[in-house]
């Protein structure tokens, strides 16, 4: 079932559900909040894991089974070739996040600074979009649906962000009455 070039078939299968679980993780909270089922909370770590999983074992199946742990050749390729390049910096931003996905990080980071930390997801799902992307140069179709979910992922957290603050914007200032005349 692997076909004439089994590595690239491993290699494109883990790439693939690297991507649908970083876009899965990054649904839950959209999906949380608009159909009003809190308890999908327990599920963004668990995802963000499988990302991180398949993240790695679609960069050993590169540093292994395609360059045979020729680091110089592995280098190279990463300065070389842009899609790798950024590829190699989607799969370093998941690495800190897998770190510390546990309890025990979060108390030690503290909720705000893990948040923060936490939301270098995006980056690391826009990174490996555009790997993606810059990869297949003439069938655009999975990349490009990829893009369309992280797209609109990025609106919904764009507009809960942005809403608050324009609503404080066109709310009337409240009227202070002169009282000393």
């Amino acid at each position: 079932m692997l076909g004439a070039n089994p590595i690239e078939v491993i290699t494109h299968a883990t790439g693939d559900w690297t991507m649908r679980f970083l876009l899965i993780t990054l649904s839950i909270t959209p999906l949380r909040r608009l159909l009003g089922i809190p308890a999908l909370i327990r599920f963004p770590r668990m995802f963000g894991l499988y990302a991180f999983f398949y993240g790695l074992l679609h960069f050993m199946t590169w540093l292994w089974l395609d360059k045979f742990f020729d680091w110089q050749e592995m280098l190279a390729d990463v300065v070389k070739r842009k899609f790798i390049t950024v590829g190699m910096l989607g799969f370093l931003l998941l690495v800190p996040l897998a770190v510390t996905s546990t309890a025990g990080w979060i108390r030690r980071l503290g909720g705000k600074n893990w948040q923060r930390l936490h939301r270098l997801i995006y980056v690391s799902a826009i990174a490996g979009v555009i790997h993606y992307a810059w990869l297949v140069k003439a069938d655009l179709r999975k990349p490009l649906q990829y893009a369309a979910i992280l797209g609109v992922v990025l609106l919904y957290r764009i507009v809960v962000w942005v809403a608050p603050k324009f609503r404080e914007r066109r709310m009337p200032a409240a009227h202070s009455v002169d009282v000393s005349g």
